[in-house]
């Protein structure tokens, strides 16, 4: 059921007892968060039948949601954060684990159909989100048009008390025009005209609706992590391109943002694989004094996985050089890759491999 439909979501609210006898479940309940009336029944409905799965609850307007969810069902429910498409989604490939570079899990993505880079230029430019998947696909102008004046502007003004409209969409664009990038806040701020308060206090917003990612930088001191500056990357590339107005995927492949965002793809296409599987990404960025810098680490059972992006079909051992740097951080160094435009899978050294970008 879906309470789009305001004869239902009236019942929903009205009477929630005699909703859940009418619709029992197994019970798919989409835009949920326009009946939160309805949570408490369901806490009692699953309160006296633990089956596992009884009720999926949905809804694209993440804060009230959550709200209602944290409340109501604390301890009862498992939650899930849905990005758009993946590449693998969109090709069909075989559900797979969350992404690491080791050589059984590669081996269990080689079955994804290779892709070239004006197709994989062609995904980014596109976006995840499944209406522009459809056939026929809505108009991509459009579309973002209407998300970032509805979703973004109506659902994100309302909860960040936004009475700045234009200075918002400036923030956001801000914010786009720096994917890929280390974040100065304060520089950002100044460039689109706001205090450095509000920017905060938005950029936390865009960050938990899942619009923007930060990656931490890698310290092996836990607290540290916290107080360095972030990477910002965008987790629809859509919206990017959209946002910083490039007007199709030629364009933009051979534009000044082409590898900021297809780092921006990568990084969330490994992030997706993650959160999908009902995972944190255990993800983090490494730069020294020295200014050795390392695109993405991943953390997985005390080793560390390190990941160069490079848009290029022609990166080679030169690309993979900072890895030494990993020796001083007192952690073991597991498998790691060079992601790129690359034909096919090759071995750079003993444990680090060129890994063409339909891998992901």
């Amino acid at each position: 059921m879906t309470l789009d439909d305001p004869l239902v979501r009236a019942l929903a609210r009205e009477d929630p007892a005699l909703f859940l006898q009418r619709f029992p479940p197994p019970l798919l309940l989409d835009e949920v968060q326009y009946a939160p009336e309805l949570l408490t029944y369901i806490k009692m409905q699953v309160d006296r039948d633990r089956t596992p799965g009884s009720f999926w609850l949905t809804g694209s307007q993440q804060f009230h949601l959550m709200k209602g969810v944290s409340e109501s069902l604390a301890g009862r429910v498992g939650i899930l954060t849905l990005l758009g498409f993946s590449q693998r989604e969109l090709v069909g490939s075989p559900f797979t684990p969350p992404f690491l570079p080791t050589p059984d899990q590669l081996e269990k993505r080689d079955e994804s159909r290779p892709a070239g880079m004006r197709e994989i230029f062609a995904r980014i430019w596109r976006g995840s989100f499944p209406a522009l998947w459809s056939d026929p696909p809505v108009d991509h102008g459009l579309f973002y048009s209407s998300l970032v004046q509805t979703y973004l502007q109506r659902d994100l003004r309302d909860l960040a008390n936004v009475g700045d409209e234009s200075g918002f969409l400036r923030f956001l664009r801000g914010c786009a025009a720096r994917t890929g990038q280390m974040l100065n806040l304060q520089d950002l701020c100044r460039d689109v005209g706001i205090q450095h308060a509000t920017g905060k206090r938005w950029l936390s917003i865009l960050e938990s609706s899942s619009i923007v990612f930060l990656l931490r930088p890698f310290h092996s001191n836990i607290t540290k992590r916290l107080v360095k500056s972030p990477k910002l990357y965008f987790l629809d590339t859509g919206l990017v391109a959209w946002l910083t107005q490039w007007s199709s995927p030629e364009t933009l492949e051979a534009g000044a943002m082409a590898g900021a965002l297809f780092e921006t793809w990568v990084v969330g296409e490994i992030v997706k694989s993650w959160w999908h599987n009902g995972r944190e990404a255990p993800v983090f960025y490494y730069r020294d004094r020295d200014g050795r810098e390392i695109d993405l680490l991943i953390l997985q059972d005390g080793h560390l996985h390190p990941i160069e992006i490079k848009r290029s079909a022609s990166a080679g051992r030169e690309a993979v050089r900072s890895f030494q740097a990993l020796g001083t951080l007192g952690l073991p160094t597991g498998p790691g890759a060079l992601v790129s435009l690359v034909d096919v899978r090759l071995p750079l050294t003993a444990s680090i491999e060129a890994l063409p970008a339909y891998y992901l």
